[in-house]
Order: C-alpha cells, then structure tokens, then sequence
C-alpha cells in the first residue's frame, strides 16, 4: 500500500534521513520504532509531504512527491500527529465533523460518526464538551476519531501513547487492534518498543537516520538488537 525506496531528507545540513526503505502491506499494522532523534517523525512528515526529501514515496502505486499535503487525506492516507493537535477551543462534535471536512456523502459521515462514538463512548458523552477541557487520554481518543472521520485506508500514527499514563497506554493500544481490525491500515510511530511490536505485523527499527533491523513484531520483540539500536536507552522488549 505505502512504499519508501531509498528516502533522504536534510534539515538545515544535517541528513535526517540517510536512504530510508520500507513497505507497509495493505491491512498490516507496521510499526517504526527508535530512540528520539532517529528520525521517526521526520518520516511521517516525508510521507505526507510536509518536508522535501530525495527518493520516493507511493502510495498504492501512486507518486506522493507532487500531491500537495491537504490532498493527500482525499487519496485515503490520514495522520494522527504528535501531542493530539485537536482544536482546543471547538467541542468534541465540531472536532469530529472537521475531520469528515474532504467527505461529501452525508448519510455515510452520520453512521461513520455513530462508528467513532462506539469506539469511544466517552467521546459521545462529551459530545457538546470542549476539546481543551477534555483530559489527555480524552484528547487522544479525540485526535483518533477525528483522523477516522476520514474513513482512511490507511492511518499515520505519531506517538499515540506519548505522556499517557500506563493504564490509558494500554487503552489506546486495545483501540488500535480494534481499528486494524475495521480493515484499516496502521503505520505506528511509537517510543515504547514493548507495546508497538506486540501489536504489529512487521516493524523497523530506525538508528539514527538509517533502518537498523527490520522484521516480524513478533520477532522483535525478543531481539537484543533492538535495545542495541536505543543507543543504550533502556527498553523492555
């Protein structure tokens, strides 16, 4: 579905991404996993254009390079970014219908909607609460059913589980095995190794601008090369 042959990209000279390759097969969850600086992010914004980068980026055969950023969510592709970025001053409801805001069919956005509020009731709940007010596991939950809004073929993930508390990490990750199994797409950007590749299909690990390992989740897992590629950060996989 989503194929990066040999990425570079460079911020103000330093080579973030030295010639990155990876696949993400059609209803697969993949996982690219690091130590901060190894340049997860910088991926993400690569794939949905948001920086220039040498190499190619397709999705679904289709050249990504020449597609501007906005309009790559009407080709089937939505990210989830980094720290929620939900709009803190609309309510929930008003969040939610943002995310449908490329969709013309009405009747399919309402029971996509009621999809989004079984997922997460407590989005329903809130429905008329505003986005700021809402705790931080609540934003999170915000941010997924705004990007599903969408109805994506394929879902960016930037560190779903970034200043969660234990409990809710392992909530969000129960929704993501959900999501997946609604036949979307995951691309999963994530700092703790452990829960990412337990729920992947496949995973890469990213070492300073480079694929270092790449392989089943399963596999992983139990890889002491893995925590090697933590630059000595300590990780529990």
């Amino acid at each position: 579905m989503l194929e990066l042959k040999d990425v570079h990209v460079y911020y103000e000279g330093i080579h973030a991404l030295k010639g990155i390759s990876l696949t993400v097969e059609e209803a697969s969850i993949v996982t690219l996993i690091g130590a901060n600086g190894a340049g997860k992010s910088t991926t993400l914004k690569a794939i949905c254009n948001m920086v220039p980068y040498q190499g190619t980026i397709s999705l679904r055969g289709q050249d990504l390079r020449n597609i501007k950023t906005h309009e790559i969510v009407r080709l089937g592709m939505t990210m989830v970014p980094e720290g929620r970025r939900i709009f803190t001053n609309l309510n929930v409801m008003e969040n939610l219908l943002l995310g449908a805001y490329a969709r013309t069919e009405t009747k399919k956005v309402e029971e996509d909607l009621e999809w989004v509020f079984s997922l997460f009731p407590r989005l329903k709940e809130r429905h008329k609460q505003q986005g700021g007010t809402l705790s931080g596991g609540e934003q999170q939950m915000l941010a997924l059913g705004r990007a599903l809004m969408s109805k994506p073929k394929l879902l960016l993930m930037d560190e779903p589980s970034l200043g969660l508390a234990p409990l809710l990490v392992q909530e969000i990750f129960k929704m993501i095995e959900t999501i997946h199994k609604e036949k979307v797409t995951i691309l999963l950007i994530e700092q703790n190794a452990h829960m990412a590749l337990k729920v992947a299909d496949y995973g890469y690990v990213l070492e300073t601008g480079n694929v270092a390992i790449e392989g089943p989740g399963k596999e992983l897992v139990d890889s002491p090369k893995v925590k090697e590629a933590y630059l000595g950060r300590q990780v529990e996989v």
